[in-house]
């Protein structure tokens, strides 16, 4: 199948001769070649053993699945290529080319060079019918009459319109001076009246404003001082009654009171408390488990059993 050696050659160690060189130069009985040769001998080996056998265990199906699958690629290569390429380039690509050289040939000259003689054609008869014979027309036989109706149009302007209005102006100008005169001097009345009519609305605005503020600082002041007089001769009197009241009756009341809560009510109720969890507490936690708890459970495997509860 392939020309390669699916094994490699074993791991290189030492020849025969090599071997047997230290044997044959030293005697047998030498103790000091005979301790180190013998670990040598042993140990290179075992480790050839162990690289020979993971070699065969690992290397050699990996390095045969892939020998057989580049033979499998070659021979695909071999026997599918070659047809493969020539039907893609005698059914396929070479079709496509002379189609696209015969379309082309046929867009170029069937199609683009009869536009542009058209082109050329339509341009050459706009040009020479259309164009040059209105611009001949525009030069020779409408700039003359219209130059001759701009400029008799432009002296009518001057000496209908121009003129009139100019002697119009100089004659109205004096009128429009005293005209002028009569609108400054009724602005200068009108701005003078504006100006003190505002004068007078802002002060009497401003008057009455401090007529209100006064009115309104007099009536705080006043209320203050009734407040503050109030405070003096009813609240501040009042309250120094009820605060001699309450440290003279009702606090030593209330300690007279705390004292016989804490001397009587207290150790009552501590000794009450201390009774309850000496009798009645562990009663009543015998008959919550010794009893209640048996019942209870016996009650419920009797109502599983009927099938009453699940």
């Amino acid at each position: 199948m392939t020309d390669r050696h699916p094994l490699r050659p074993p791991l290189p160690g030492p020849s025969v001769e090599h071997r047997a060189a230290p044997t044959m130069a030293h005697p047998a009985g030498d103790p000091l070649v005979s301790a180190t040769a013998q670990p040598a001998a042993v140990a290179l080996p075992l480790v050839a053993a162990v690289a020979r056998g993971v070699a065969l265990v690992v290397v050699l199906p990996v390095r045969l699945l892939w020998e057989l699958i580049a033979a499998a690629g070659r021979l695909l290569h071999r026997l599918f290529w070659p047809p493969l390429a020539w039907c893609a380039r005698h059914l396929v690509w070479l079709p496509l080319v002379w189609v696209g050289r015969a379309l082309a040939w046929v867009a170029r000259t069937l199609v683009w060079l009869p536009l542009v003689w058209l082109a050329s054609a339509l341009a050459w008869v706009a040009r020479t019918v259309i164009w040059l014979p209105l611009v001949w027309l525009a030069r020779r036989g409408l700039r003359p009459p219209l130059v001759a109706l701009g400029r008799g149009l432009a002296w009518l302007a001057e000496r209908l319109v121009l003129r009139p209005l100019s002697w119009l102006g100089a004659a109205l100008t004096p009128v429009g001076r005293l005209l002028r005169r009569a609108v400054g001097a009724l602005d200068r009345a009108l701005s003078a009246a504006f100006v003190g009519l505002l004068r007078g609305l802002w002060w009497l605005v401003a008057g009455s404003g401090r007529l209100v503020v006064a009115a309104v600082l007099g009536a705080w002041r006043t209320a203050g001082w009734l407040l503050r007089q109030l405070y003096r001769l009813v609240l501040r009197p009042l309250g120094t009654g009820l605060r001699w009241l309450w440290r003279h009756t009702v606090r030593p009341l209330l300690r007279g009171l705390r004292w016989v809560w804490s001397v009587t009510v207290v150790p009552v109720v501590r000794g009450l408390r201390a009774v309850w969890r000496a009798t009645v507490a562990p009663v009543a936690r015998w008959v919550r488990h010794s009893v209640l708890d048996p019942a209870r459970l016996g009650a419920r495997e009797v109502l599983t059993a009927l099938g009453l509860r699940r």
